[in-house]
């Protein structure tokens, strides 16, 4: 288990200059679950709370009530456990302990704070009363809550309407590491994974700190791979479950159309998604795909050229959860519960199929670092895909890096064990690519075909039609 902070620098810097300011702040922390939320406030803070409590999955207002009675005894010293009857009263309470402590900085967190906002509970009004007529009156109170539930973070603290409307002095979310934090992290605990593994394990992961902090370096990526997710005792057996219930109320839809696009690299459009999954064509669909990508399981993109009269019909929704695509590719599918599935998959079409579809993930998740290796990084720029409008033409770009200096990157991320070869079938399918857009956008920018590998391409005959090469090394630069 991961016992100190690694990476973070920035986020670490900025929460410590929240806590030294000179009035009180009010900061909303979020990001996905298992991202390293609570270690970092713990990390900034140093311990160091006047009160820290921790909402309780699933439970009742009086179970919540009761729980935050429990944290208020603990640091008041009181040995009288005293359970308010609602939330206003439990927050008085709270203002009151905070009025008797010494003069100084007073840090409350309220940690996975969306789970205490039960039905009908008056949380969230409680919450607002605390802070406009007592805590931002002070210069001494830095209340940091935090939550997984981004939904609920976004739309009931950033995005309020009411009471704590630009409430909040500031909001953080936390992503997961990147390749290089991946491999700072690996390298301070004593793994000596090579990159190769590094960006197979965050394909595999995500980049997900809780999930790297399970890994024994005394294995192999492979092995590690087969205790954590298919041995019989897995520490993440039932995470995909835990996952997504933790996140959202009525987590079944969500995991209905994340189910849905796992098997479509490129993404599905609403109506495409509606015919899949068969629910209904409704503000609850709309809500449960604004949730998938508010938490960060889905992003939601325009191809290329889109007619602004077939914008809306023309979204499409494409799931970027690294571990989501590995459960269903892998985990879900080990019906045999094999202890080794992982390695025993290393060579299948399964494993071939879903190490091209998550390395294409893995370059749109570091399209910074793509944009700094092909020297545009201050150059304003969309990504988006594209494919061919056309019956018999079956094109499709799996990357278009669209710039403001009148020229296209038309990128092709191919993953493989070693050199890629560009043979005479694929050189005339890329040609065909190069074409198909140039006739059907009728664009009148550069072109520049881009390769992005793992291992770089082998010299031929048919390699020269690639303009711009870049390796998986250069998904590891600082940006």
């Amino acid at each position: 288990m991961q016992t100190k902070l690694t990476g973070r620098s920035a986020e670490l810097r900025e929460l410590r200059s929240y806590f030294d300011s000179e009035k009180s702040e009010f900061i909303a922390v979020y990001g996905r679950r298992r991202v390293g939320k609570t270690f970092l406030i713990r990390a900034a803070a140093k311990d160091n709370f006047a009160f820290f409590v921790t909402g309780v999955y699933n439970a009742t207002k009086n179970e919540q009530l009761t729980n935050f009675a429990i944290a208020m005894t603990h640091y008041s010293g009181s040995g009288c456990l005293e359970i308010p009857e609602n939330w206003l009263l439990a927050f008085y309470r709270l203002s009151r302990y905070l009025e008797s402590q010494p003069e100084g900085v007073k840090i409350v967190f309220i940690d996975e704070l969306p789970w205490m906002d039960s039905a009908k509970s008056g949380f969230v009004a409680a919450l607002e009363n605390f802070w406009n007529s007592w805590a931002s009156l002070r210069n001494d109170i830095k209340l940091v809550v935090c939550g997984s539930a981004t939904s609920w973070i976004i739309n009931k603290l950033i995005r309020n309407k009411g009471g704590l409307h630009n409430r909040l002095t500031h909001h953080m979310v936390i992503e997961p590491f990147c390749l290089r934090e991946c491999e700072e992290y690996f390298s301070a605990f004593g793994f000596t994974y090579t990159r190769s593994q590094i960006a197979e394990c965050y394909m595999a992961t995500g980049g997900i700190p809780y999930y790297l902090s399970l890994m024994d370096r005394s294995m192999s990526l492979a092995q590690n791979l087969d205790r954590l997710f298919f041995s019989s005792n897995a520490a993440l057996k039932d995470e995909f479950n835990d996952l997504y219930k933790a996140l959202f109320k009525n987590a079944s839809p969500h995991i209905t159309v994340v189910a849905a696009l796992a098997g479509k690299g490129k993404g599905l459009t609403r109506l495409e998604i509606i015919r899949i999954t068969g629910l209904t064509d409704n503000g609850a669909l709309s809500l449960v795909l604004e949730e998938l990508e508010q938490c960060g399981f889905i992003r939601r993109y325009l191809p290329f050229s889109a007619e602004k009269r077939q914008r809306k019909n023309g979204i499409l929704y494409q799931l970027v959860d690294f571990y989501t695509l590995f459960y269903y590719r892998f985990i879900r599918n080990n019906q045999y519960q094999d202890e080794h599935y992982w390695t025993s998959s290393l060579n299948s079409p399964t494993y071939r199929t879903w190490s091209g579809l998550s390395f294409e993930m893995l370059c749109l998740t570091h399209l910074n670092q793509i944009k700094k290796a092909l020297g545009i990084s201050g150059i304003q720029a969309n990504a988006c895909s594209w494919r061919s409008s056309s019956v018999e033409n079956a094109a499709q770009i799996d990357l278009l890096i669209d710039r403001r200096d009148d020229t296209i990157n038309l990128c092709e991320m191919k993953y493989s064990k070693g050199p890629f070869i560009i043979d005479k079938e694929y050189s005339a399918k890329l040609q065909n690519k190069l074409d198909a857009f140039t006739t059907e956008t009728s664009t009148r920018k550069s072109l520049m075909l881009t390769m992005v590998t793992t291992c770089g391409l082998k010299p031929n005959s048919y390699s020269g039609i690639v303009q711009k090469e870049l390796v998986l090394d250069d998904l590891f630069t600082e940006t």
